[in-house]
């Protein structure tokens, strides 16, 4: 089955089907009683699906990218910045 971002004329009928059901207060079990239901309800699965891979990969490439620019403050053309120790400090404040 190929899955698009858009709807046949057959599953925009269903989707008609389905709301007018709903709207005029008909029962769920009502309005599905379409014999493309289960092809459209199909379809939009398996849109939802792709969706939240799209999701995925994006907060994906987010947290790859934050990680990439964080590392490149630790990181200067001399090599690795790092925090001063308290040793350090401590001896030089002696000395003077």
């Amino acid at each position: 089955m190929r899955i698009s971002n858009s709807f046949s004329e057959s599953e925009i009928h269903v989707l008609e089907f389905i709301l007018q059901t709903l709207l005029r207060g008909g029962k769920p079990s009502t309005a599905v009683r379409n014999k493309d239901f289960a092809s459209l309800y199909r379809k939009v699965v398996s849109m939802r699906q792709r969706v939240e891979v799209k999701k995925e990969k994006a907060a994906a490439k987010a947290a790859a990218k934050a990680e990439a620019k964080a590392e490149a403050k630790d990181v200067s053309s001399v090599g690795t910045i790092g925090a001063a120790d308290r040793d350090d400090d401590d001896a030089l404040s002696q000395t003077g």
